[in-house]
């Protein structure tokens, strides 16, 4: 900022506050002493206002304010360039230095505990009742917005109480998952395959991977020429028996869970057609490797069966 442009905030501002204070004063020492039967000289319906002064409460509560707001000028930046004094900030506050500083706080009082879990493995770390209740409250506060607070997912993002994992479900793969990542590509088919290509294969997947009946209106023939297109046009990611491709991030299309966007054989030929893009944001650098070990040893704990509930 400039040095008149901080002149003229500084001197608009510092000027309202005495021009303020004055009135108020001005006002006070006007005003009638004591209680008296003289009225302001108008009526309405009847009704006539006593010329009493303003309690003294509201008076010393007006220049409360208005101390307030110098020794908050003071302190913090609101007059032009001036920084503030407030102690313990180099080159005045900002938002951004006290937010650093919150966390310098929480590194120092926190960082000792989530060593100590670090140290240990990520199946010993999910039998520790301590460490999955700050694991519960990290799941709460980075990952709930995709997963919901329940961990189950919503369209598009996965159930992480179940066993359909793209990438695995081992302890250490779901914390490489959450250290780095993960960005997985469903290519669209609609040109190659066409719109009775799309159909044919969704009908398959329906019937003879997923397991269920037959969708209204298709026949035998289609979901036998949609297996054909998908021996050659599939396979190559979700597998001949359509049991996915960890590596790759393929689901396992044998199970429900696989189908994150819609399992309806609407939504099937949706996906077929255009194709899906899933990210799972990398969260080392906000979280730091102690606490995403925490983190994966939450999720681990919470994805075995016996933890289903």
């Amino acid at each position: 900022m400039t040095t008149f442009w901080s002149l003229y905030i500084t001197v608009l501002t510092v000027g309202s506050l005495i021009a303020l204070l004055w009135l108020v004063f001005a006002t006070r020492s006007g005003e009638t002493k004591g209680a008296t039967d003289q009225t302001m000289g108008h009526s309405f319906d009847g009704i006539e206002e006593y010329d009493n002064p303003l309690p003294r409460w509201w008076f010393l509560l007006f220049v409360g304010t208005i101390v307030f707001a110098a020794g908050y000028l003071a302190l913090y930046p609101g007059l032009g360039n001036w920084k503030g004094i407030l102690p313990g900030y180099t080159d005045g506050w900002t938002q951004v230095k006290q937010l650093e500083r919150e966390q310098a706080m929480a590194d120092e009082k926190y960082a000792p505990i989530f060593a100590k879990y670090s140290a240990m493995s990520i199946e010993e770390v999910a039998k520790d009742p301590a460490a999955l209740k700050t694991g519960e409250r990290l799941f709460a506060t980075y990952c709930s917005i995709c997963h919901g607070s329940d961990a189950k997912g919503a369209m598009g993002f996965p159930n992480l109480t179940d066993q359909d994992w793209r990438w695995g479900g081992d302890a250490q793969t779901i914390q490489t998952s959450i250290l780095g990542g993960r960005h997985a590509v469903m290519p669209a088919w609609g040109e190659v395959l066409g719109d009775q290509g799309v159909h044919d294969v969704a009908a398959f997947v329906t019937t003879k991977l997923d397991g269920r009946k037959l969708p209204e209106g298709v026949t035998d023939a289609q979901v036998a020429n949609g297996e054909k297109l998908f021996a050659t046009t599939c396979v190559a990611c979700h597998g001949p028996e359509g049991k996915g491709t960890a590596a790759l991030g393929a689901p396992d299309l044998t199970h429900p869970g696989a189908f994150i966007y819609g399992s309806g054989f609407a939504q099937l030929q949706q996906t077929i057609r255009h194709g899906r893009q899933g990210q799972m944001p990398a969260q080392e650098a906000y979280l730091g490797k102690d606490k995403v070990h925490v983190l994966a040893a939450y999720i681990y704990n919470i994805s075995r069966p016996e933890n289903a509930n």
